[in-house]
């Protein structure tokens, strides 16, 4: 494949339409305006290219929707596979701007969702358009809550197995690299238990604050942490504590979500807490498995922009589709910068997005059109 030209092979307002995704919040877990966000997105596409069929949830608590085109039943399709939720803002005195103000300076669109991934989300919508537009079999997955648990790819994996795709692209933040993987996330719920206890008599009581205290501690020196070639080290985070109900009461109860990011199934991690004698009870919010996509593939060698020798260091919505669509090829490959993802000042270069949108024409030109 020859690298794409530098002007966009499409004419849609790119600008235009991540500036309106972006001063729209979606932050994870308010299912509405992430629903308006993809209804966005459909009418823009219709409004175009009305012969389309969507399927998905809409009305749910994760919305999900998937478009295709006009196409034989077993037409093997090229898929873009986007989330259109995002982190929260934060505490907003860390920001020198609005998160959702959408303003640009010196060619850089300025928000929340900018890089991560609605830049993405706004050249994949560019790259189908063009798509549909050539007869080339597409497949657009758009997806809620991906950043609290690809909730809403698990809720469309049915979708994506029955939809005969062929390679997917999860234009997430990678400065226009291509990435074969990354490695899975495990969230896990760990619960200690004490005995309360007026606070001026802590020895009458057992603080289940202490006990997690302790085993954090031992956390950071056992945890069987695994490592792998290509997807590196397993890490922890300790994201989420909470415990007691008063400084005057011995706690009778502690919390901590503790984030793995696993190279493995992480059934030893699990053990691991569970065998903790401080430990009350675990359970695992999230449980997502790496992804890693061979090299070793046409598709692949195809492609316009270079491929990364390592994985992300994030997870994506891949973990979901590599299951539901396991014989396609997988990359994480989008505009945006990885740094700036869920931090203050998220910003993205619009000349990165135009150079996304060219690079996914050309690869959707490649793509075999339906005769």
């Amino acid at each position: 494949m020859t690298a794409p030209q530098p002007e966009a092979y499409c004419t849609m307002d790119t600008t235009g339409l991540l500036t309106e995704l972006v001063a729209t919040s979606t932050v994870s877990g308010d299912p509405a305006p992430q629903r308006l966000t993809m209804n966005t997105v459909l009418s823009l596409l219709r409004a175009r290219t009305p012969m389309l069929t969507v399927e998905g949830d809409t009305d749910g608590p994760h919305p999900w929707m998937l478009i295709t085109n006009e196409a034989p039943p077993e037409t093997t399709r090229l898929m873009f596979a986007c989330h259109v939720d995002t982190v929260p803002p934060g505490d907003l005195k860390h920001w020198q701007f609005d998160p959702f103000v959408a303003d640009i300076e010196d060619g850089v669109l300025r928000g929340r969702g900018t890089s991560d991934m609605k830049a993405g989300l706004v050249a994949a919508t560019a790259a189908v358009l063009n798509a549909i537009h050539d007869g080339v079999p597409v497949a657009f997955l758009l997806t809620s809550d991906e950043e609290i648990g690809s909730l809403g790819a698990q809720a469309a994996r049915h979708a994506v197995a029955d939809c005969s795709v062929g390679a997917v692209v999860v234009p997430e933040a990678t400065g226009n690299r291509v990435h074969l993987g990354h490695r899975g996330a495990l969230w896990v719920d760990v619960f200690t238990a004490g005995v309360a206890a007026h606070g001026s008599t802590p020895q009458r009581g057992e603080s289940a604050i202490f006990k997690l205290v302790d085993v954090l501690a031992r956390a950071k020196e056992e945890l069987p942490l695994a490592s792998d070639a290509f997807l590196g080290a397993e890490t922890f985070n300790v994201g989420l504590i909470d415990g007691g109900s008063a400084p005057n009461i011995v706690p009778d109860a502690a919390h901590v979500v503790i984030d793995h990011r696993t190279v493995g199934d992480g059934r030893d991690l699990l053990a691991w807490w569970r065998d903790q004698p401080e430990v009350d009870r675990i359970d695992a919010r999230i449980d997502l498995p790496g992804v890693r996509t061979t090299p070793d593939n046409n598709w692949i060698s195809a492609l316009p922009n270079p491929v990364a020798a390592e994985p992300v260091t994030y997870f994506t919505d891949a973990s979901i589709l590599a299951a539901a669509a396991p014989s396609a090829p997988i990359v994480v490959w989008g505009p945006g910068t990885p740094a700036l993802m869920h931090a203050a000042d998220e910003s993205v270069s619009l000349a990165e997005l135009d150079a996304a949108v060219a690079a996914y024409g050309a690869v959707t030109r490649a793509w075999p059109t339906v005769d």
